[in-house]
């Protein structure tokens, strides 16, 4: 037997999903993705990797502008479907449209729920510091990832992750865990586990402001504010140049032990004081260039012991 579904995702995370859903033989009656958006420097439409994937499978594409629409929830609930899988859509499904399936919507969050429940919790469990983190596959409800847990795995943290790195392995171990939920529901023995409400955290989106790096934090927490918001949006800091100030992402870090002002370079290889110790910065991204190695990044940009950042 298999399952009549909907697939509803938009980046490259979610794409991976939907190679594995397909590739374990579920009819697919269609995919829902964001619309084509202008991007980069060219502002060229460009396709959602979802959007790509699924022609490229042959797949029915549909791209709501919003999924409040009745019309669009009415041409949802005519599909007759088992169930719909949803990886990071990025839209908000109105209580009609999760009830229109058989079997209701699953989610994939990369999370272990209800901790970095929202928008970035790849990013928000490295800035914290966590050991530990997963993914999970829960049954959709009208409160942000609030639903009962149907499937879930456990990753590492590793100290030299970035979101990056996390992303790629999230990615991976959660594409993987649909064919094994969707064969455990046609047999009967998917079970649910409601969420507890203890240890709840939000993960909301990343602002620029926030992306900012304080050198009066800990050398810790920076080195892994730094890790988290790389290689997007990029925790970011400026120091003064000529009449001006230039902008430069930092992509990777390491706390070190000696400090000083924070803000202020320590020596003539990029260590940096902060609150409490100090972080040596070793891949960086000047303003308009290319992210390189910090010796590489040192040639053409010199930052003395004694220049004060902010």
């Amino acid at each position: 037997m298999t399952l009549r579904l909907a697939f509803m995702g938009t980046p490259d995370f979610a794409a991976a999903s939907l190679a594995e859903i397909a590739a374990a033989g579920h009819e697919i009656v269609r995919v829902y993705t964001q619309p084509p958006r202008r991007r980069g420097r060219g502002r060229e439409e460009r396709k959602t990797p979802v959007h790509e994937l699924a022609e490229t499978l042959g797949l029915d594409v549909h791209t709501p502008e919003s999924f409040r629409d009745p019309a669009v929830i009415a041409d949802f609930a005519a599909l007759d479907l088992d169930l719909a899988a949803v990886v990071a859509y990025g839209q908000i499904l109105p209580q009609a449209a999760l009830d229109a399936p058989r079997l209701g919507c699953f989610n994939l969050h990369a999370s272990l729920l209800p901790r970095w429940r929202g928008a970035a919790p790849i990013q928000r469990a490295i800035m914290a510091g966590d050991d530990l983190t997963g993914v999970q596959i829960m049954q959709m409800e009208a409160g942000l990832d609030t639903g009962p847990i149907l499937l879930s795995e456990t990753v590492r943290i590793f100290p030299h992750d970035t979101a990056g790195s996390l992303h790629d392995r999230l990615m991976g171990a959660g594409a993987q865990m649909w064919p094994r939920a969707l064969a455990a529901l046609e047999r009967g023995s998917l079970e649910s586990v409601p969420q507890s409400e203890e240890g709840a955290t939000y993960a909301r989106k990343i602002t620029n402001d926030e992306a900012r790096i304080d050198w009066t934090r800990p050398a810790d927490a920076v080195a892994n504010q730094i890790r988290g918001l790389s290689p997007f949006p990029g925790a970011w800091f400026e120091w003064p140049a000529g009449k001006g100030t230039v902008r430069v992402k930092v992509h990777l870090a390491k706390p070190e032990e000696d400090g000083g002002q924070p803000g202020r370079v320590l020596d003539d290889r990029l260590l940096i004081a902060c609150g409490e110790g100090a972080v040596r910065l070793t891949r960086l991204q000047r303003e308009g260039k290319a992210a390189m190695e910090a010796d590489e990044f040192l040639r053409g940009n010199a930052l003395p012991a004694g220049v004060a950042l902010t």
